[in-house]
């Protein structure tokens, strides 16, 4: 039986400053442009194939009844720690860890698990800065080694925000990668929530408000646009683990996307580059109401 761990400390309400990024920063000029909205997959499945969040995905997340909320509530919470402000971005960070409070039981092997568990808690952070930079060398404009130790800098600060403890990962951006490949090598495994996770893909539900009619003709053209995206930024190691097929023609096809979509950088206008802004902005009420509604901690 393992031994979960107490819960990190949220930082003070006098923090808050410090650790949200600052506009202008990297962060807040890279992490939302809509070339890297592909990726999520990436992220998703990096995230969910850690034991313990896959087990606690299956049992408790309801991405398969209403993906799109999910991913609704995944962009809330990244676009409200950066561009929301300090007091706001504290707040996600609260009702962050509050929502995961509960999130325990018994993986598929037999160990109890928590989703306080320090790798785990800290996997899901690491794994959006990663689909970030990787995202952005793939398909917008690629990050220089000075402003990717800039990035990870402002990365970790972010994570405190939501309780991910900065020993809970690696203190320079050198690291990072070496900590990014034994995660793959040695923990990440074909879950359940992985393969839920890839037939989720292949058939996207439609979103609210999408007539089903319409959503049927653009569906196929999307699903195999994600699948290939995901698959094809996946480490070689983990497509294999996960049953994934990878050819030429898929590889060819996915560095032409990825041309494709570098090349528009000088046409899509700001606000297509920096997103998150704008989806605060249409967030705003749903989210007081949902916090409104949430028991205090």
């Amino acid at each position: 039986m393992s031994t979960v761990p107490a819960e990190a400390t949220l930082p003070s309400a006098d923090e808050y400053a410090e650790l949200v990024p600052r506009p202008g920063s990297i962060t807040w000029r890279k992490t939302s442009d809509i070339r890297l909205s592909g990726g999520s997959g990436y992220a998703l499945l990096l995230q969910v194939s850690h034991p313990t969040v896959g087990a606690g995905v299956s049992q408790f997340s309801e991405y398969r009844s209403d993906p799109w909320g999910r991913l609704m509530r995944t962009l809330d919470y990244v676009h409200g720690t950066i561009y929301g402000g300090p007091e706001f971005a504290g707040e996600i960070g609260r009702r962050v860890r509050q929502m995961h409070r509960g999130f325990k039981g018994v993986r598929s092997d037999g160990k109890r698990y928590s989703a306080f568990e320090p790798d785990a808690y800290a996997w899901v952070h690491a794994t959006l800065a990663h689909s970030i930079v990787d995202g952005h060398r793939l398909f917008g404009t690629p990050l220089s080694e000075a402003e990717q130790i800039e990035f990870w800098d402002e990365w970790r600060k972010v994570g405190r925000l939501v309780g991910v403890r900065y020993r809970d990962l690696p203190e320079d951006w050198a690291d990072f990668r070496p900590y990014f490949d034994q995660m793959v090598e040695q923990v990440l495994e074909n879950t359940q929530a992985v393969q839920d996770l890839l037939y989720s893909l292949s058939r996207p539900a439609p979103p609210p408000g999408v007539p089903r009619r319409g959503w049927r003709v653009v569906a196929p053209l999307l699903a195999g646009q994600g699948r290939l995206v995901t698959t094809g930024m996946l480490p070689p190691v983990l497509r294999e683990r996960f049953g994934l097929r990878w050819t030429p023609a898929h590889e060819g096809a996915f560095r032409a996307l990825g041309a494709a979509s570098r090349a528009s950088g000088p046409l899509l206008p700001r606000q297509l580059k920096v997103l998150g802004p704008w989806h605060l902005r249409q967030r705003r009420r749903s989210l007081a109401r949902a916090y409104d509604a949430a028991p205090a901690s």
